[in-house]
């Protein structure tokens, strides 16, 4: 092995010696150059070989190769590229090669590969590796358009990318990505293609025996694509993908129309053709407008668009009554009103339809739950609050254990100050199942601290301990204890606290905050920090190593702390902590020892 690094020191020594003779690099540098060389090499040589020592390696001649530039930049010379820098990138390959050949899965190895020759213009070898790359990884189809991209827009070849996109529908005949970015692809080669013709027909150049092919100039190869995509994959919304690409190209009016048609002729029950079909009003007819054109002018014309658009979408809503067809209608609507405009007539037209649309979809009971919150938002904005207060309440009837759907409901409620809050939360408590109670119950504790008395907001306190979910009554023991902190001082935490030391699940930050509350008092007492930092460690000693560093920090720096009640925290600490646990807690504790932590 020995032989074999000094070899390779060996063949470093050309490139070395130029270093030196042009001045980019001291006889110093040059020699530790070599001594580091020497260590990286003499690590992916040996027998039992690691990953990170390559990517070490890979790393420190790139790295070498960035201070070669900024050497040349400063000095200005730019000689000897061939000596120095392609020995050094060759070299680099070579690294990365006998990398990827041993830890073939590794995605990000070969990704890194792939990068470096992009940076270093190496498209001979580029294209090498991502041949060996889709050889060993065929079944990952961003691979396969990543190399087409490359061949197509780098090395301007359609051809290589075209063979490359055929070899990957082998392996995957029924990628929605693939067709799309072959689509694309072939739609990209026939404009390349039509400008060539152009600017040789503005030059009134004789191509002589060669032609353009006008099924490849019309865009004939990506239509036979389309027609074989569709075959395999089904849905309008890879149909919609395909149109929304064609539609970047002008000489594709033949192909939209014909994507169009079967959209509406095979997807006429799928929400997303009439979504479109709709949409599509606001582009269609527009005619250019008139520098002298008022804007009460162009609102008008704005506001025709969007009419058209609502045609569509109540043809939809009739011929296809769902609750996705309504989630598309009110998207629409919310999304125009959204909209700036400096002309409120426009805006007051627009908040009227909407409202009609979301009052319809309700009635229809196909209103998604998700859009109910706007929807309530809207009609306070507007100053509807019995109106808003009698849709939440329809509302929570229809999505009864929705969570989401009470919660708004009660803030509803809690915004116009109803004297029906507390007999909502109630209702919803029963409704709402205990495992995803948590986010009712902390609106109920904070809604409670304002309006109830104490003892009644405790109660309530207590209550959501046992109705939540275990898990979940971790988070109320920490609200419970610091509402008893801030209305009732350390005596009532302290309370609270020793009520809960043992009812199990617990958070680090339950006994984080009674730890805190006893520091913050004037007569702190160590022997109260200790018995917390005790119960907090018997439940999380085994898994945080910073609990026990700071219970050390608290023996060193409090007035009643015990420097020798270290060692055996430290001792204890080694025992209960667990593989790189204790690493990390050695390597800390060394540090805190120093004045360093």
């Amino acid at each position: 092995m020995a032989e074999r690094i000094e070899q390779r020191i060996e063949g470093r020594l050309p490139e070395l010696e130029q270093l030196e003779r042009v001045g980019l690099f001291t006889r110093r540098e040059i020699k530790a150059v070599i001594k580091k060389a020497s260590a990286l090499e003499y690590k992916i040589q040996r027998r039992a070989l690691h990953k990170e020592d390559f990517i070490n390696y890979i790393q420190y001649e790139i790295n070498l190769l960035e201070l070669i530039k900024k050497r040349r930049s400063r000095i200005g010379y730019s000689f000897k590229k061939d000596e120095i820098e392609y020995s050094i990138v060759q070299r680099i390959h070579g690294i990365f090669k006998r990398a990827t050949e041993k830890w073939k899965d590794d995605i990000q190895l070969w990704l890194s590969h792939v990068a470096f020759c992009k940076k270093w213009n190496k498209k001979v070898q580029l294209s090498k590796v991502f041949s060996a790359m889709l050889a060993i990884h065929p079944n990952k189809p961003a691979l396969w358009i990543m190399a087409a991209k490359w061949e197509m827009e780098e090395r301007l070849s359609s051809e290589s990318a075209r063979h490359l996109f055929l070899r990957a529908l082998r392996f995957h005949p029924e990628s929605p990505k693939l067709y799309q970015e072959y689509f694309r692809m072939e739609l990209m080669h026939a404009e390349k293609q039509r400008k060539e013709k152009k600017e040789f027909e503005q030059a009134k150049m004789d191509l002589g025996e060669f032609s353009y092919s006008e099924d490849v100039l019309n865009g004939e190869m990506a239509r036979i694509i389309y027609r074989n995509a569709i075959q395999k994959i089904k849905g309008a919304e890879f149909h919609l993908s395909l149109l929304s690409i064609a539609k970047l190209f002008d000489f594709t009016q033949d192909l939209q129309k014909e994507i169009l048609e079967n959209l509406q002729a095979e997807h006429a029950d799928d929400p997303l053709t009439w979504d479109y079909m709709a949409r599509r009003e606001l582009e269609l007819g527009s005619l250019p407008s008139l520098e002298g054109s008022s804007k009460q002018t162009k609102a008008s014309e704005v506001f025709q668009k969007e009419e058209r658009c609502c045609a569509v979408f109540e043809e939809a809503v009739t011929a296809l009554p769902t609750e996705a067809v309504w989630n598309c209608y009110v998207t629409f609507c919310l999304e125009r009103l959204n909209r700036k405009t400096n002309c409120e007539e426009l805006r007051q037209k627009r908040l009227e339809r909407t409202s009609s649309v979301f009052s319809r979809a309700h009635e229809s009971t196909l209103l998604p739950e998700i859009l109910y919150k706007q929807w309530l938002h809207l009609l306070l904005e507007r100053g509807l609050s019995e109106k808003a207060t009698e849709i939440a309440a329809a509302a929570t009837e229809r999505f009864s254990q929705s969570v989401e759907m009470w919660q708004t409901r009660l803030q509803v409620l809690i915004r116009m100050s109803s004297s029906d809050v507390g007999q909502c939360f109630e209702e919803a408590a029963r409704q709402v199942k205990s495992k995803d109670s948590l986010p009712l119950w902390a609106l109920w504790v904070e809604w409670s601290e304002g309006a109830n008395s104490k003892e009644d907001t405790e109660a309530l306190y207590q209550r959501s301990l046992f109705v939540t979910a275990p898990a979940d009554s971790v988070t109320m023991k920490e609200r419970y204890l610091d509402w008893a902190y801030r209305n009732g001082g350390y005596k009532k935490a302290k309370k609270v606290f020793t009520s809960l030391h043992e009812s199990r699940p617990f958070s680090l930050e339950f006994f984080r905050k009674m730890i805190q509350i006893e520091k913050e008092q004037e007569s702190c007492k160590m022997l109260n920090v200790r018995e917390y930092y005790e119960r907090a460690l018997r439940e999380f000693g085994s898994t945080d190593c910073d609990l026990w560093l700071d219970y050390i920090k608290e023996e060193l720096s409090h007035p009643q702390g015990k420097a020798a009640n270290c060692g055996n925290i430290h001792w204890r600490a080694m025992k209960m902590l667990q593989g790189e646990l204790v690493e990390k807690f050695v390597s800390k504790y060394t540090l805190l020892q120093t004045g360093h932590l």
